[in-house]
């Protein structure tokens, strides 16, 4: 009973971490070739991959209450990457991640309204811990406004971030019924179709193989990341998983480290330990 509790948990994990391996890919080809065009090839690419998974299924058509759940969730994915990939290109990395952690509190109250959920102990505490975790790591950066900021950057990280929240409350909803490959599928193919729209003012093809390679590897990441996350929120609540979310930030002082030479300081470690026991403290809720 345990370990069918807290499954849903460690692929929620996996699935974060492919998200934050394709934040770090995308904010590299947002400086390189522009965030319309960063997110063009990898919605082409993404769209490209489950086509050729999902269509040989012979799949039915989404019905008109599903479908309009895909549409939604769609256009609002759509939005909100275009707003935080625009962010990454102006502000540093760690002030990006500190304004975004407001989605999983933002989405611990909206599961009570629009899932119907009842909000236990166990979530809040893992909330907080989590949030606390971040904010010991980022707090003097993400409070180091002055006039030199890039407030207009800020203020599209945060918009986004609220816009998450809502995105995190939709995928339990579309989870709940529909598959994670028509998931992929819906959110993938919508998104690249209302990305045309901007093809005949903004759309100009990637210079060379790094920037093809780095469109096909982010959409594999994102489809990946997808699907998992489509698994985990069809088998446990929102406020369950929402902690999770704040496992990016561990992945991404990881790859940091690992990619970037950046270095792992104590902040960054106590603040890793809250956050982990914050995820511990959200598997325990869903045991009974």
């Amino acid at each position: 009973m345990r370990q069918a509790a807290q499954y849903p948990m460690l692929v929620a994990t996996l699935g974060i971490l492919l998200f934050s391996m394709m934040d770090a890919v995308m904010k590299g080809q947002a400086l390189a070739m522009g965030t319309y065009n960063a997110m063009f090839w990898r919605m082409a690419m993404g769209a490209l991959i489950v086509a050729v998974l999902y269509l040989p299924t012979r799949p039915t058509r989404a019905s008109g209450k599903i479908l309009r759940i895909h549409l939604i969730r769609a256009a609002l994915t759509a939005v909100m990457a275009y707003l935080f990939f625009f962010g990454l290109t102006r502000i540093p990395l760690a002030q990006a991640i500190g304004l975004s952690f407001i989605a999983p509190i933002i989405t611990l109250f909206l599961a009570v309204p629009i899932l119907g959920e009842r909000i236990g102990a166990n979530a809040r505490l893992a909330a907080l811990l989590g949030f606390g975790g971040v904010m010991v790591v980022v707090g003097g950066e993400l409070m180091a406004v002055d006039a030199g900021s890039d407030l207009l950057g800020m203020s599209a990280v945060l918009v986004s971030a609220v816009m998450y929240a809502f995105n995190l409350v939709l995928q339990r909803m579309q989870a709940l019924v529909a598959k994670p490959l028509e998931i992929a599928f819906y959110q993938n193919t919508i998104v690249f179709l209302m990305l045309l729209v901007g093809v005949p003012f903004a759309v100009s093809w990637p210079a060379d193989a790094l920037q093809w390679g780095g469109a096909a590897l982010a959409a594999a990441f994102a489809v990946g990341s997808l699907m998992l996350m489509s698994v985990a929120y069809r088998q446990a609540e929102a406020q369950r998983l929402v902690a999770i979310e704040y496992t990016a930030f561990i992945w991404a002082a990881m790859l940091g480290w690992w990619f970037f030479a950046e270095p792992v300081t104590a902040r960054t470690l106590l603040g890793t330990g809250l956050i982990v026991l914050g995820c511990l403290v959200s598997a325990r809720g869903g045991g009974h």
